[in-house]
């Protein structure tokens, strides 16, 4: 398996940043109290924190070999909805659309 899993070095990191990035964020809407919006938004970016955290925990173990392919192959698609659903979030964010 060599250099078969290179795409979990790079999803780790980031996975874990953002999540960094969602609870900051979460913590800031809840500061500011921006109300219906801020209500729907920080829910929705509780639940990208959890596929960011699922994605990390897949590059993890895809790193450690277990099923390495396979598992890089989860961790990319959790990565990548969550990436969709956090620029989604800034959407509605930016333009309190809810």
């Amino acid at each position: 398996m060599d250099g078969g899993n290179k795409l979990s070095q790079h999803i780790l990191p980031t996975s874990a940043q953002l999540v960094g990035v969602c609870v900051t964020v979460i913590s800031l809407i809840k500061a500011l109290h921006i109300g219906q919006a801020g209500m729907i938004i920080d829910k929705l970016l509780a639940i990208n924190c959890m596929l960011f955290t699922v994605s990390a925990l897949l590059s993890y173990a895809s790193i450690r070999g277990y099923k390495a392919e396979r598992m890089e192959g989860f961790a990319d698609q959790f990565f990548m909805l969550g990436l969709i659903e956090l620029g989604g979030c800034a959407v509605l964010l930016a333009f309190e659309i809810v």
